[in-house]
């Protein structure tokens, strides 16, 4: 296709900045970019007609690590690197609320509750042994003790009599944060361009060249935002897709629950949302299957969310599921996002690990602060 004569004039000449991917990471970048050269041309390409990947189709926690999830992530990472990461979930939190205010994402402070399966004693032991040991460690970082034990108040089936409840977690509203985050955009004349698909981006002579499906054309610099679908453009760095899987309840009367949950190493989770449980996770049933850039539910997954969803959480409650999906996370071997340059005009905020809610504010400034080093 070639581009008219006013359309490379109004969106694709003299491009200072562009961010290829309208997510949470994507759309921080885009803003931090015009916040630091307000004069300068910004410009957000996404492939599809809502943000793909995971931002409009996660649970909406806001999230630093449950009790299991930190002790499993210091067998893999020293206890400094574990530090630095639950400080940037923190920060990344921090700023997405100072952005935006809790209004418009629809932010509750509720907690989070880790619950323990009957049928693994001891895992549950050994996280209740270590929470005096995690406090200390993460106490500097909340300024308040995190982790305490909790009675089993909201009566779910076939678990340990206490949870560990983080007491500095909290819930938002994924679609509100999206439309917050996208009005906040274009109020900066940030232009984001819908059903635009980077597939190549290279540079020459120190600046970007970008080829879509349609046409290419330049760009002083390039942010990948892409997360899950990030090795599509940047074939040299290690980012692997990771589908995980959600449902939705219909509306139920008087529902008791309140906050968001973890169990099992943090692979489930669910929340109340509108009178709802949605409930997500099972990806580590089938690993394998779920490494893919494809959307899409499975069977074997899906029965075990609703198996889990009737015997533990709803336990005699006649539950109907009103709506399943997916998203793509970007996942690597190091827990941390990869956040560097590429080339001499390209850069990529990826591989967020499905903390992309807590992690995208702040990987997103950090992605445009490279511009200016």
């Amino acid at each position: 296709m070639q581009l008219s004569y006013w359309e490379y004039k109004s969106w694709f000449s003299n491009v200072d900045f562009t961010v290829i991917g309208s997510g949470i990471v994507g759309i921080n970048c885009a803003i931090r970019l015009k916040e630091k050269h307000p004069q300068s041309k910004v410009l957000v390409l996404e492939k599809g007609s809502l943000p793909q990947g995971a931002s409009t189709k996660n649970a909406g926690f806001a999230c630093f690590g449950s009790v299991s999830e930190i002790l499993s992530d210091l067998k893999h990472h020293t206890e400094e690197e574990v530090l630095k990461l639950v400080q940037k979930r923190w920060n990344g939190i921090q700023r997405l609320r100072h952005l935006l205010g809790d209004k418009a994402i629809g932010f509750e402070l509720n907690g989070s509750h880790e619950l323990f399966p009957l049928e693994k004693p001891e895992l549950y032991e050994k996280c209740l042994e270590s929470i005096p040991y995690l406090n200390r460690l993460m106490e500097p970082i909340f300024a308040k003790t995190p982790f305490v034990t909790n009675s089993n108040f909201f009566g779910f089936s076939n678990v340990r009599e206490k949870y560990i409840t983080h007491q500095l977690e909290g819930q938002l509203d994924t679609g509100k944060m999206m439309r917050s985050l996208i009005q906040k955009c274009v109020s900066m004349d940030i232009p984001i361009l819908n059903g635009v698909m980077a597939q190549d981006v290279t540079d020459s002579n120190g600046v970007g060249i970008i080829r879509t499906t349609d046409f290419v054309f330049q760009s002083k610099k390039v942010f990948v935002a892409t997360n899950g679908f990030a090795s599509k453009l940047l074939p040299s760095e290690t980012v692997k897709p990771a589908r995980a899987q959600v449902l939705i309840t219909e509306p139920i009367k008087n529902l008791h629950i309140k906050g968001t949950f973890h169990f099992d190493e943090g692979y489930y989770y669910f929340r109340n949302i509108d009178e709802r449980i949605l409930f997500g996770g099972g990806r580590n049933l089938e690993f394998d299957t779920e490494e893919t850039m494809e959307f899409g539910e499975t069977e074997i997954v899906q029965n075990k969310l609703e198996t889990l969803l009737r015997e533990m959480i709803l336990p005699n409650y006649p539950v109907q599921i009103e709506r399943r999906w997916s998203g793509i996370m970007g996942v690597g071997a190091q827990k941390s996002p990869l956040v560097k340059q590429v080339s001499d005009s390209v850069y990529c905020g990826v591989r967020l690990g499905g903390m992309g809610v807590a992690l995208g504010s702040l990987v997103g400034q950090e992605l445009a602060d490279l511009a200016d080093q």
